[in-house]
């Protein structure tokens, strides 16, 4: 029989915040002045 190769599960982690309305894999840009975040895909806006 052949051998089972054991495959490593690697999960992407990022340390941006994610987009509440896209959900994970959607991060948010931050951009400096005035301070907001910005989802490029569906707009989402956030003011710090």
């Amino acid at each position: 029989m052949a051998e089972k190769k054991k495959e490593k599960s690697i999960k992407a982690y990022s340390k941006k915040p994610q987009c509440p309305k896209c959900g994970p894999g959607h991060s948010l840009a931050e951009h400096a002045a005035p301070k907001r975040r910005h989802c490029g895909k569906c707009g989402y806006t956030e003011m710090l």
